[in-house]
């Protein structure tokens, strides 16, 4: 029996992901150990690696499917002395059936059953359509295309799969779309004039609703749809707190541009010197190092510091493993190669897995002050402002100062208002005696 290839969890947030690449084609020998696919997850492009040697008998995702369920087959490898006929002759999208699967994910490549009345005329279709998918019932296509197709009130049976073996993919459901294709009629009656909804008192608007203005969709990534599944548990589950604190940084400008200039094969950033300053504030109060779990709080003996990096799909925070035994150079050049691979989805999951404590920096943008959401299970976020001049009072007389703004949102589960304090209090005399952190 030919070995099927599974769309692996390559996360543990993972439950689909996108076949960004095959790496491989049909009729190619592999062995175990050798890159077959690129695949893209809610946080990073990934290649997969076989685990069996044989082969390549059929691709059954075509290069380019999104949403591809965990679990489901992708691929068959054939042993020695198989054919391709014993593959199944429907590719075998199904999700493997030893492998149960949630309901939410179970609809992306189940078949359409066969309808209980056959004999019952159907309303006459437009135009002739090609028959594009197997008898039977049966309707293959991708889990998005299944989705797209749903929201733009397709009929999957008309449509023909550019795919393997006649499969729908993403690009069938926009030539269907964008050349004007109807939504399937139900019964004669369907096609009626229908009187326009009645709004409804604090209901969310609807296209359907008169005078309102024309707007484009754009699916869910992956990656959002994880960033909205775990800020919004962050958010009901964590009751957050916030304390600001002002850091005038005009010494710590200085230092940079001192330091800055004595080398050419560095140039530090405030966040560098940002991390560098809260990971030894954080080694000096380690109460604010930790998480909660229902058993116990933990207070982690080792400061891994994730960095909030923004990207076209959403958010993401690489970590500097250690950054408070890691000198200001050697935090620089982590920085600029995680972000770097960050933005171009190249992260090991162990590069942005993990974490003891979360920086976010909007100063850049010009952002004075701003409350992040604490990244769980983690206790608290640092959320940081634009350095800015603004007047200041010294011994009893009016200055200018530049100074930023820094917000920690903290899990008072975890970590108390008193504890809090302190870590800021450590952080603001780092931050204003930046000579400290060459220590």
């Amino acid at each position: 029996m030919p070995i099927s290839i599974l769309m692996p969890a390559l996360s543990p947030t993972m439950s689909e992901g996108n076949l960004a690449k095959w790496l491989v084609k049909e009729g190619d020998t592999i062995s175990a150990g050798d890159v077959i696919a690129e695949i893209e997850t809610d946080k990073a492009t990934m290649e997969v690696e076989a685990v069996d040697e044989g082969t390549i008998g059929r691709l059954v995702v075509a290069e380019g499917t999104e949403g591809v369920a965990v679990n489901a087959v992708i691929a068959w490898l054939l042993e020695e002395g198989e054919d391709a006929g014993a593959i199944p002759a429907d590719g075998g999208g199904e999700v493997a059936a030893e492998t149960p699967k949630p309901a939410a994910t179970e609809t992306v490549a189940k078949a359409e059953p066969a309808k209980a009345e056959p004999a019952k005329a159907e309303a006459p279709k437009p135009s002739p359509a090609p028959a594009a998918q197997p008898s039977g019932g049966r309707v293959f296509a991708s889990p998005l295309a299944k989705r797209m197709a749903e929201q733009a009130g397709l009929d999957l049976g008309t449509l023909k799969g550019s795919g393997p073996n006649g499969r729908v993919v993403k690009a069938d459901i926009e030539a269907a779309v964008s050349g004007g294709a109807r939504k399937a009629a139900a019964s004669p009656a369907a096609t009626a004039p229908v009187a326009a909804p009645t709004p409804t008192l604090g209901a969310a608007p609807s296209a359907d609703v008169p005078g309102m203005p024309a707007y484009e969709e754009f699916p869910n990534s992956n990656m959002r749809k994880v960033i909205a599944k775990r800020l919004t548990e962050s958010k009901q589950f964590a009751p957050h707190f916030y304390l600001t604190i002002d850091c005038e940084i005009d010494d710590l400008l200085k230092v940079r541009k001192e330091l800055n200039a004595k080398g050419d094969d560095y140039k530090l950033s405030v966040n560098d010197l940002v991390i560098r300053a809260t990971a030894l504030a954080l080694k000096r109060v380690p109460a604010a190092n930790a998480s909660w779990t229902e058993k116990a709080i933990r207070v982690y003996k080792q400061v891994d510091i994730s960095v909030a990096v923004a990207i076209d799909e959403g958010l993401i925070t690489p970590v500097i493993r250690d950054a408070g035994s890691k000198g200001l150079k050697q935090i620089s050049a982590e920085m600029k190669d995680l972000a770097t691979r960050a933005r171009e989805r190249k992260l090991k999951p162990e590069e942005f897995q993990g974490g003891t404590f979360s920086i976010s920096n909007l100063g850049m943008f010009g952002i004075k002050d701003f409350a992040a959401v604490i990244n769980p299970p983690q206790g608290a976020i640092l959320a940081v402002g634009a350095g800015e001049q603004r007047a200041v009072v010294k011994d009893g007389a009016l200055a200018i100062a530049t100074v930023m703004s820094c917000t920690l949102s903290v899990d008072h589960r975890v970590v108390d208002g008193a504890i809090g304090a302190e870590f800021l209090a450590a952080f603001k005399k780092l931050v204003e005696d930046p000579l400290t952190m060459l220590l």
